[in-house]
């Protein structure tokens, strides 16, 4: 288990680093990336699931993330005793990336001022604010994620070859799904940013908007569920 504890926690931390770190880039001011706009965001977060991928995944099954983990505990894939362990160490690896993001880009941080855009680049938020529909595209999303996961265990591919097609069926899902909610789809991967949002000295950071904060942990859960719950049936 102390092996896939450190697993699950580095690759974490890689996706939260690389992942938020292109949110910084395109959000806070005077970076030399600043505004470089969606498709980048969702390219961004593709590679970095898939290189936290690649860093845990010969320690660990490279879940980083809660509802993954829940799922394939309830498909029998993994034991029960291992699930708040793992979901333990991907909540320590997200905020540690996200403290090393502001370590990256603290002067832009001390410099930016629009409150939004700093949550942006920790945690996820609504364009519309609606607690059912942002818990469904939340759901969707990751109905999307897990029901992939689950699909390609059916091919013969190369050992590696997994985390580049998920890494491929992130950017997807960003570009067809994320424009709602920013899909978070991974629990940790929204709250744990979030927490290191309400502790970090940032100027001008505001609050760290817990009121939606439920959504990005419930819907996730839901849809990786309903995922194995379909999946079972074919």
């Amino acid at each position: 288990m102390g092996t896939e504890f450190i697993g699950e926690l580095l690759g974490t931390f890689i996706l939260v680093l690389l992942g938020n770190g292109i949110v910084a880039g395109n959000l806070l001011d005077k970076t030399k990336s600043n505004n470089a706009g969606w498709l980048t965001i969702t390219i961004g977060w593709g590679i970095a699931v898939t290189m936290g991928a690649f860093v845990s995944g010969y320690m660990s099954p490279a879940h980083l993330n809660p509802a993954v983990t829940i799922a394939f505990a309830l498909a029998g894939e993994l034991p029960w005793g291992s699930v708040l362990p793992y979901i333990a160490a991907q909540m320590i690896g997200a905020i540690l990336g996200a403290v090393f993001v502001w370590l990256q880009y603290k002067d832009h941080y001390d410099i930016t001022e629009d409150q939004g855009a700093i949550l942006a680049t920790f945690a996820t938020a609504p364009e519309i604010y609606n607690p059912v529909t942002n818990l469904i595209s939340e759901a969707i999303g990751t109905f999307v994620l897990m029901f992939g996961i689950l699909s390609f265990s059916n091919y013969d591919t190369f050992p590696w070859a997994g985390n580049l097609i998920v890494g491929a069926l992130i950017i997807g899902i960003g570009l067809s799904l994320g424009g709602t909610t920013g899909y978070a789809i991974n629990p940790a991967r929204d709250l744990g940013p979030r927490i290191a949002h309400a502790f970090l000295p940032i100027p001008n950071k505001g609050d760290s908007d817990w009121k939606y904060a439920l959504m990005p942990i419930v819907g996730p859960i839901i849809g990786a569920i309903v995922a194995v719950l379909v999946y079972g049936l074919i």
